[in-house]
């Protein structure tokens, strides 16, 4: 499955479109993390903890995005956007999307 941010394929033709896929995560930052993550933030530096789930809900939200394609008989999805979000009480968890439009390469 190829999956790509922009709208065509070097050396690739669309040989259909088969419409809009996407993918969700969301995922809960555990308490320790967010204690970890806040003294942190008061001394600066990265937050490694948030970094990873980041990471983890983005491969999540590609994979359902892919899966959809592919039940849809597709073997690309182009013009990926990816989005994120904090949500909950406090941000206390976060939320990737992921949207493209599933196609048939050449």
């Amino acid at each position: 499955m190829v999956l790509v941010t922009t709208p065509s394929v070097d050396g690739k033709k669309v040989s259909h479109y088969l419409g809009i896929v996407s993918g969700e995560a969301i995922l809960g930052a555990n308490i320790f993390k967010d204690f970890f993550a806040g003294i942190r933030d008061i001394v600066g530096g990265r937050s490694a903890a948030y970094e990873e789930e980041l990471r983890k809900a983005k491969d999540i939200a590609l994979a359902e995005m892919a899966e959809q394609a592919k039940m849809m008989g597709g073997n690309a999805v182009l013009g990926i956007d990816l989005d994120y979000e904090t949500i909950g009480a406090n941000g206390s968890m976060l939320m990737v999307s992921a949207s493209g439009t599933a196609v048939i390469l050449e």
